[in-house]
Formats: structure tokens, C-alpha cells, sequence
């Protein structure tokens, strides 16, 4: 009697369609498909909001879930199993019956400065006055104005390509990306400047690969766990929580940083108005185990020194359109 073979089990992994994106989705198809070789995992693309909109800033679209919903509604209606998303694009609230399943091992999760050709050899700090800097991150925006306020900031939307081209043109004396992001683009050379957490607290979950799925899909939420990174998580845990108890989206100046050393973690989190004039920053220490009471420990220390007072008037400006 001839057997049979039951067809191969097929995952569907939903993408955005930006070039970032997609290296970070086939990182993990890829890892998962060397862990599964009996399943096959296919890639969709979708475009976001994000995606469509890019002549206006990122804050007065007023979307926290800009590169995330039409992946989401995939999800929901059974298009897709699972989503890759840059952790930080992804909202700390998630819509009911999504959750958020694994998170991978955390490239550099600093901001790096990239220079025009003509200022190659100098650092931001050395940089002339009214230097232009391009950044669409209210957050790098708020420090750096702090730090920095003689330079004129210029919003600069696109994807990597696009922004790197607009630098090269003259359009900016600097750009300030995410390091992970030109490390997985084979664009590290590019970088000028990694900067310190003194100069730049970087986003929550910056440097990781969030994977959402379907909160009822037992089956994958177990193989997704087979590329979660537990120091990573922990640490992007406790910043996600800071973020959601304070209530910010992703785009608000709010920044942090995260060290695990044995159990210990450690967490640094910011709160500055766009302008930055107003900076209440703490930091605590605890065991990695509580990571998500130690954000809201945070997000509670820094609502008691005025962070409340600030973003409300950041929302409030944002809702205007100023």
C-alpha cells in the first residue's frame, strides 16, 4: 500500500515591505525554518500608514500604532500567523487577542550620528553652529536640542535609502539613526558617532525584533519561543512598561536604558519637553525578574518630579498640529 505524506505545515509571517523590514523578517524566518525544517514559513508584505505617509512628521499623525495595524488586522483575520516588527514601532497596549510572543537578542540599541562627507573627522559635539541635523524622533530632537541648542533640526522622513541620499545631497550636515538599523543594512561604516546614553537615551525597545501573534495560537507562540532571548526580554520588558505606565506613544521624548548584570537590572528612563528646556530622568535597580514593576517604579518616580506636567502638554500641542 503506498503511504501517503501529509502536506508540510505552512506558517505565513507578515512583513512590512520597507528594506529594513524585510532583513529583520527573513533573519527570522530563517532562524526559525533552521529550528523547524519540517515547516515551511512564508513572508507576506503589507503596507502600513507609515509606509504611505511621508510628507508629514511622524508626531502629528498622531498614530501610535503607525507601522502596526494593517500587520495587526492581518493577524486578526487569519491572512497571517505572525508579525515581525522593530520592537519600538510596536504600542505597549496591543489590540485584544494579539500578544506580543518573543523577543530576539538586542542589536546596539544606541543612536548613531551620520555625517555629510565635508564634516568627515568631527563628532556632533564639534560640529559648527546651526549645523542642520535631520531626525523624524521627537525624542533624539528633545536631547539633543538640551545638549545642543545652537543647531537648527530638520524632520527627515523616508526609509534608510532615502534619508542616507537627502544627507549625501546636502540636505543635512548630520542624520541620528538607530545603530541596529545600519548594522542590519551592512551600513555600519556609515557611522561617525556612537552616542552615549549622557548624550542620548535611545528608544523603548530599541534594537529588538518584537514578534505578535494570535494570543490563542499555542502552536506558534511555542516556536516562537525558540529565538526569544530572555536578557533581552526582561530588559525590553521593563521599558515597555515604563513607557505604557506613563502613557506615552511612540512618539513622545521619552527615552531609556537598560543593563542586566546577573539578576540585577538596571533601568535609566527620560521625560523631556520637545523644546528641551524641561529633563526629569531617574533610574532603579532591581531583580531582573520584576523588570515590569521596575518600569512602572520608574514611570511612577518621574510622574512625582513633573513628566505628567510635560507630555500632557505635548499631547496637547500634537493634537493642535503645532
Amino acid at each position: 500500500m503506498t503511504s501517503v505524506s501529509s502536506p508540510a505545515r505552512v506558517i505565513r509571517i507578515g512583513s512590512r515591505k520597507s528594506q529594513l523590514a524585510l532583513v529583520q523578517t527573513y533573519w527570522v524566518q530563517a532562524e526559525l525554518q533552521k529550528s523547524f525544517p519540517h515547516i515551511t514559513f512564508e513572508v507576506h508584505t503589507m503596507s502600513t500608514q507609515g509606509d504611505k505617509i511621508l510628507d508629514v512628521a511622524l508626531a502629528k499623525i498622531g498614530d501610535k500604532g503607525l507601522f502596526t495595524k494593517e500587520l495587526e488586522l492581518g493577524m486578526i483575520n487569519k491572512e497571517i500567523d505572525f508579525a515581525v516588527h522593530s520592537l519600538k514601532d510596536l504600542p505597549t497596549n496591543l489590540p485584544e487577542g494579539l500578544t506580543l510572543a518573543a523577543i530576539t537578542e538586542r542589536e546596539n540599541p544606541a543612536d548613531a550620528v551620520v555625517l555629510h562627507e565635508k564634516h568627515k573627522g568631527l563628532q556632533i559635539e564639534t560640529l559648527p553652529a546651526n549645523a542642520v541635523i535631520g531626525t523624524s524622533s521627537l525624542r533624539r530632537l528633545a536631547q539633543l536640542r538640551h545638549k545642543f541648542p545652537d543647531f537648527t533640526f530638520k524632520d527627515v522622513r523616508g526609509n534608510l535609502i532615502t534619508r542616507m541620499a537627502k544627507l549625501d545631497a546636502g540636505e543635512y550636515d548630520a542624520l541620528i539613526l538607530a545603530v541596529a538599523g545600519l548594522e542590519r543594512l551592512e551600513m555600519s561604516d556609515r557611522i561617525h558617532q556612537v552616542l552615549t546614553p549622557e548624550i542620548s537615551l535611545h528608544a523603548v525597545g530599541q534594537g529588538a525584533l518584537g514578534i505578535e501573534c494570535r494570543a490563542d495560537d499555542t502552536e506558534v507562540i511555542s516556536l516562537l519561543k525558540a529565538i526569544e532571548h530572555p536578557q533581552t526580554r526582561d530588559r525590553c520588558l521593563a521599558e515597555r512598561s515604563f513607557l505604557r505606565v506613563l502613557e506615552g506613544g511612540c512618539q513622545v521624548p521619552i527615552g531609556v536604558n537598560t543593563v542586566i548584570s546577573g539578576d540585577e537590572l538596571t533601568l535609566k528612563g527620560l521625560v523631556a519637553s520637545v523644546d528641551g528646556q524641561q529633563i526629569v530622568k531617574d533610574t532603579v535597580t532591581g531583580t531582573a525578574a520584576d523588570a515590569e514593576k521596575l518600569g512602572a517604579q520608574l514611570a511612577s518616580i518621574l510622574r512625582e518630579q513633573g513628566a505628567t506636567e510635560i507630555l500632557e502638554k505635548i499631547f496637547t500641542e500634537v493634537q493642535r498640529g503645532s
